[in-house]
């Protein structure tokens, strides 16, 4: 399955929103990640594959099938993997409570790390009832979101030929965006407190697009961001500590030391 030895060990790793099928999935940088990494826990939190974009037109590249072959292969050798589809893919939630070999499909579910901290693992869409907008304005929004990501997709491809560096476009614009600021915080408020109510020590989480660490209403707050915008992954680290990798960033370092060749990308 990976072409060389990882270059880094995890307890456990959270991804979300990957959106294969959809013609902004970075599946390159992803399989990238994937092949660099080892973990004993791989959570899978949600927007997968993205099954809405599949039904307005088909897009599934052959990096697309290879992502879905490595999470299978890492899962063959010895990763526990926990899959909890979001809203992109909720078809699959028929699923939930089944075991496919060493993949456990669930609606949510419990993660106690090495330092005993007990988080809460969702996608997060069950929240959108709290936070929600007009649905005309939210109508409008979705489609201003895509043509952002397809002049986000069609930037980086331009800066990639001049030898420039990934830069998420759909980021800079939402934060300059009092509205999004605004989503986001409401969306915080509402994970956090239901972690609150059951006594736990945190949440884990997608859906927004915005990865974050932080505290909220006394609740750690950990958004493993997604792979369309910011490329990015939540690890916890063997002492039980989190941290958020910014893969193009890291990649870039690996890069720039000759650990890592650019044909892993490929």
């Amino acid at each position: 399955m990976d072409q060389q030895p990882p270059l880094m060990h995890f307890r456990s790793v959270f991804i979300s929103d990957v959106h294969l099928g959809y013609h902004g999935c970075r599946a390159e940088l992803l399989l990238s990640f994937l092949r660099a990494t080892r973990t004993e826990n791989l959570y899978l939190v949600g927007d997968i594959v993205d099954l809405e974009n599949l039904k307005r037109q088909f897009c599934w590249p052959q990096a697309h099938s290879d992502v879905i072959r490595t999470l299978l292969g890492k899962a063959k050798h010895g990763t526990r993997v926990g899959y909890i589809p979001g809203n992109h893919d909720h078809p699959f939630r028929d699923y939930c409570g089944l075991r496919f070999g060493n993949v456990e499909v669930r609606r949510r579910c419990l993660h106690t790390s090495a330092a005993g901290q007990r988080f809460l693992v969702t996608h997060g869409d069950e929240f959108d009832c709290r936070v929600a907008l007009n649905p005309a304005v939210s109508w409008v929004g979705d489609w201003l979101y895509r043509q952002m990501m397809f002049m986000h997709s069609r930037m980086n491809e331009l800066r990639l030929r001049l030898g420039m560096g990934y830069w998420s476009l759909a980021t800079f614009i939402k934060q300059r965006s009092g509205t999004a600021r605004r989503y986001i915080e409401r969306y915080k408020d509402a994970v956090t407190e239901l972690a609150s109510r059951r006594g736990l020590d945190g949440v884990i989480c997608g859906h927004i697009h915005r990865p974050e660490s932080t505290r909220c209403n006394g609740i750690r707050y950990l958004n493993d961001g997604d792979w369309v915008e910011n490329c990015t992954a939540l690890v916890e680290h063997a002492d039980g500590r989190f941290e958020l990798l910014n893969w193009p960033e890291v990649l870039d370092t690996l890069q720039s030391r000759g650990a890592f060749g650019l044909q892993q990308a490929a």
